[in-house]
């Protein structure tokens, strides 16, 4: 099939990207033919976000968003930071990046569904439950377009009685929008040497739940973050708590993947953080109805890769645009994908304009978003002397030198930082109640996870034997423990035989084992389209 622009991802970059090709189409009296590609069974269904949403990108594309009923209905009220210790809690003063008045509290996935109208509404050919497997290049070995994989393959490797081969989709250009560490976007880094002269990406894993609590506890409006407990000092992270409307909780945790301890498990340092004394009376009486993880790219300005390559380019979090002391990316993959609309649409009608659209990384660099994104450049990384180091670098960068100041600190791979087993101390988690914390399966169970079953695993090992020989026996197995949806087990312990198994289907697409597997040994490929989690309201 082909396509003028095809675009991979329906998230709020590349929904932004499409709307915009759209308008410009539109306006101008021309003709732009756009597809776009989600994996996910429905658009928004593996969308997922705290999420306090900076609406200046939303009114940018759609200025009358307002009178088309977009789902912003919680405006921002009360911030509040917490440092938090084992019993007690302590109020911290809000810093400006982190103010969130004119905001509202809403659902990433919701607002994507909303916008996936909007685009449809515009001529946007949409393709839900299609996942882009591999990357198609011209001779001259410019980028052609996207393959969807083929539906149908048994776990043999062998096509079943269900067969059904992928689709080519060939553009003039193709938009990458997979959200952090994207498959495809892997091997255009590798292919065109996207990363060469930047930092590493730095990433971190966000879990996340639903809660409907009791209508006397709630206060819409309400945003509280923490730092401080139960992660130490030398872990960088923190939690969210967003009252959204209709008596909605959504509660949460972002732990840094630099993180060093391998016996540490995001998943339950979440759990014990809503038993704190300041936490839990929120969650009295109250009903977890969803949950869900993701990746998110916090590395910022000095992890930007190169963004154009011959026949493509890259926007949202596939290109890390991200504010981390915001806690914030909606906005700025939002302008991302309108730059590279509007750049794209300039390149296709520009006579001899080959076929790179450099014009995008240099209107990128002219807009709002590489301001911001500068400014904050130096907070993340001040982390490597721990919290109240990086609290107190973060006060002086942000008033003092009003992020400006004269050196850009540097990022590590995450990877690189896992300690050894024995040299560190295995942490006691304890065991959940059902009430207020929960074990993974029960969890996975409420993301409506599904993948075919007959179908080859989607996580792949590049040797078997690693898993046993290194992760197992140097670092505990930590793949058991940094996954949030119980996908690693290692079993035959007891009969001295240790083996990994994966179980594929539990999968929430989140990519951490991909980021965080200390030999880079699991490579994280699409499964079959309309796999994995389907999010409501998340």
């Amino acid at each position: 099939m082909e396509y003028d622009v095809v675009i991979v991802g329906g998230g709020p970059s590349g929904l932004s990207t499409a709307i915009r090709l759209k308008q410009l189409a539109e306006q101008q009296g021309k003709e732009v033919s756009v597809c776009l590609l989600e994996k996910g069974s429905e658009i928004g269904a593996h969308i997922l976000s705290g999420a306090v949403l900076e609406p200046h990108a939303l009114a940018e594309l759609i200025p009358d968003w307002q009178e088309r009923g977009a789902p912003l209905n919680t405006p921002a009220g009360e911030d509040r930071l917490l440092f938090l210790t084992e019993a007690g809690a302590h109020k911290l003063p809000t810093p400006p990046q982190m103010g969130n008045h004119g905001n509202y509290i809403i659902s990433l996935g919701n607002l994507c569904r909303w916008l996936g109208e909007q685009a449809e509404a515009l001529g946007v050919e949409i393709y839900p439950g299609f996942a882009a497997a591999e990357v198609l290049y011209h001779e001259d070995g410019s980028v052609k377009g996207v393959a969807t994989g083929d539906l149908g393959i048994g776990k043999d490797g062998q096509p079943g009685h269900n067969f059904q081969p992928g689709m080519e989709l060939h553009a003039k250009q193709t938009i990458f929008a997979e959200g952090c560490r994207g498959s495809v976007t892997k091997e255009l880094w590798a292919k065109f040497n996207l990363r060469d002269g930047v930092d590493p990406q730095t990433y971190g894993i966000g879990i996340k739940e639903l809660w409907e609590i009791d209508p006397a506890k709630h206060q819409p409006g309400l945003i509280v973050h923490t730092v401080g407990w139960p992660l130490q000092s030398d872990t960088y992270g923190g939690s969210f708590l967003y009252h959204l409307e209709n008596n909605l909780v959504a509660v949460g945790m972002v732990v840094g993947l630099d993180y060093k301890n391998p016996w540490l498990s995001p998943y339950e340092e979440f759990q014990r953080y809503k038993t704190h004394p300041a936490i839990r009376g929120f969650f009295d009486g109250a009903r977890r109805i969803s949950y869900g993880a993701r990746a998110l790219s916090e590395g910022g300005y000095q992890s930007v890769p190169k963004l154009t390559f011959p026949g493509g380019l890259l926007i949202g979090d596939t290109a890390g645009f991200l504010n981390v002391p915001k806690i914030k990316g909606t906005h700025m993959a939002m302008k991302s994908g309108m730059v590279a609309a509007e750049a794209v649409f300039e390149h296709l009608f520009k006579e001899g304009a080959g076929a790179e659209a450099t014009e995008y990384a240099e209107q990128i660099k002219k807009s709002w978003l590489w301001e911001e994104l500068y400014k904050v450049r130096n907070i993340r990384p001040a982390f490597k002397w721990g919290l109240f180091g990086a609290l107190a670098y973060g006060a002086i960068d942000t008033y003092v030198f009003k992020g400006k100041a004269p050196w850009t600190m540097r990022h590590h791979d995450d990877h690189s930082q896992l300690g050894d087993k024995n040299a560190h101390p295995k942490i006691d988690y304890p065991k959940p109640d059902g009430k207020l914390t929960f074990d993974r399966l029960s969890s996975v169970f409420l993301s409506a996870t599904n993948h075919e079953e007959n179908q080859q695993c989607h996580l792949r090992l590049k040797d078997e034997s690693v898993a046993i020989s290194v992760n197992y026996a140097k670092y505990g197995a930590p793949e058991t423990r940094y996954c949030p949806a119980g996908v690693y087990e290692i079993l035959g312990e007891e009969e001295g035989q240790p083996r990994l198994q994966i179980n594929g289907q539990n999968c929430l697409h989140c990519k951490t084992c991909d980021i965080k597997d200390p030999t880079q040994n699991i490579n994280w490929t699409v499964p079959e389209g309309g796999g994995g989690p389907t999010y409501p309201n998340m």
